[in-house]
């Protein structure tokens, strides 16, 4: 697994990269608050975040190959956020509105992860006064994301190795067999973890 998946294009030194962190975590907050904001009667400000999006995207100097897959795979959960229109009157409507907005709140949240380092954005929520459990719990979950990933890399291994047959009833009992392992194995973890710290003085 690679140290450095989640924030592969973090540390390239563009524009964009360059700029100070406060600076780029504002810009994105304010975009994020202004997609809330847009009035369904104007689209054509959707399409405006689009294109300073693509145009910040180009600055970056990110691959849009990387960036496309990277939005295509967070776009389920703009599609299950736009879901819920359905049960509204005009659903087709209020579902592709829904779907604009989410999809292109993921883009400004992806962007801002694919230039800033997670270490620099822990940083500024330090400097921000918030709760230190709750940055030092951030900090934990990343870290902790690359072990989980290289654990089910290891158990998706072993379980191939041991399988013959290529039918999908049997793929689908091999992965929830996989996920259902994993999530002891991060259970019993997380409490060795705990055990650890507490040991060494950390208190929440």
């Amino acid at each position: 697994m690679r140290p450095d998946f989640l924030d592969r294009h973090a540390r390239l030194a563009s524009p964009i990269h360059r700029l100070p962190t406060a600076v780029k975590a504002g810009a994105a907050l304010l975009l994020l608050i202004a997609l809330a904001l847009v009035p369904p009667r104007q689209p054509w400000l959707f399409a405006l975040v689009a294109l300073l999006l693509v145009a910040v995207a180009g600055a970056s100097r990110i691959p849009p190959r990387f960036l496309l897959g990277r939005l295509l795979l967070l776009e389920p959960l703009a599609l299950g956020v736009a879901a819920l229109a359905f049960l509204q009157p005009g659903g087709w409507r209020h579902f592709l509105l829904l779907v604009g907005r989410s999809t292109l709140a993921l883009g400004v949240v992806l962007l801002l992860s694919q230039t800033t380092p997670f270490a620099a954005l822990l940083r500024l929520l330090r400097r921000l006064r918030l709760p230190a459990l709750l940055v030092t719990l951030l900090a934990l979950m990343y870290r902790y994301l690359f072990v989980l990933a290289d654990e089910a890399e290891r158990l998706q291994r072993a379980r191939a190795s041991r399988t013959f047959s290529r039918r999908r009833g049997r793929d689908w009992r091999a992965i929830a067999a996989v996920a259902g392992r994993l999530f002891g194995r991060a259970s019993e973890r997380s409490e060795r973890i705990y055990g650890a710290m507490c040991a060494r003085g950390w208190r929440p």
